[in-house]
């Protein structure tokens, strides 16, 4: 009997061990992974939020110099309203392609701080 149960717990054994390697030891099953293509209105909301994020920066670093003397403040009134239209004209864009309001807010913050507000 003793050699019975020696048997029988080896056989379980390697049936537990068989068990647990199977899914190891079968071949990958491949899955479609491929991204789906963007359509046409997300290519176009893709390069709002670009044009919108390249003016914000613009707009950023613009005033950023302005604070710290590197433009002088005829250059930064000549500079800042462009880029505040071009800015503008970006969200206004995205806005009436469809974002959600809290789209804009998650990709990156917007500060409005008024430059003649600092002096």
């Amino acid at each position: 009997m003793n050699t019975a149960a020696l048997v029988l717990g080896a056989v379980l054994a390697g049936a537990a061990v068989l068990l647990v390697a199977m899914p190891f030891l079968r071949e990958p099953e491949v899955e479609d992974d491929r991204l789906d293509a963007p359509t046409e209105a997300d290519e176009r909301r893709l390069t709002l939020v670009e044009e919108r994020d390249r003016s914000l920066a613009a707009l950023k670093e613009l005033e950023l110099d302005h604070r710290t003397g590197k433009v002088g403040d005829d250059d930064y009134r000549e500079l800042v309203g462009p880029l505040r239209r071009a800015a503008a004209k970006a969200l206004r864009a995205l806005d009436q392609a469809g974002s959600e309001p809290g789209e804009l807010a998650e990709q990156g913050d917007v500060q409005n701080d008024d430059p003649e507000r600092h002096r």
